[in-house]
């Protein structure tokens, strides 16, 4: 069901401190950077050899990532999976048993269309499930 990881998320509360660990001592280079208004976040993409970091910083104290913040402080948020065929992949995992958050695929950053796993059904493990757009 699952391709290969796209990226990881982490939820960051001070981006700029962040990105100092994440740009300037790991070396790590920022190859996208984007509002995404409708997830309530700002998501800035970092390349990493085999999968990309993502930082998602909340445009707001009432959005997901915010609220992930004041509950858990900083740290990993989620992980994401390439999948071909987002809703198979969606209907297999809830033909195994898992809860999905989204009944329906929404996009996000970068044009894909995704998914998330609610991480109870998950061993506390937020899982996206990402399309990649064709190019």
């Amino acid at each position: 069901m699952l391709g290969d990881i796209d990226h990881i998320g982490l939820a960051v509360a001070d981006v700029e401190t962040a990105l100092h660990l994440w740009r300037d001592i790991l070396g790590l280079e920022v190859t996208h950077d984007e509002s995404v208004p409708e997830q309530g976040t700002r998501v800035i993409f970092l390349n990493g050899r085999n999968a990309e970091i993502e930082l998602l910083v909340p445009l707001g104290p009432e959005t997901p990532v915010g609220k992930f913040l004041a509950k858990r402080g900083p740290g990993m948020h989620h992980i994401c999976f390439v999948v071909e065929d987002l809703e198979a992949a969606m209907a297999e995992a809830k033909a195994r048993g898992l809860e999905l958050i989204d009944e329906e695929p929404r996009i996000g950053a970068k044009g894909k269309r995704l998914a998330f796993v609610h991480p109870k059904s998950a061993h506390g493990v937020l899982i996206e499930l990402c399309e990649l757009p064709e190019k």
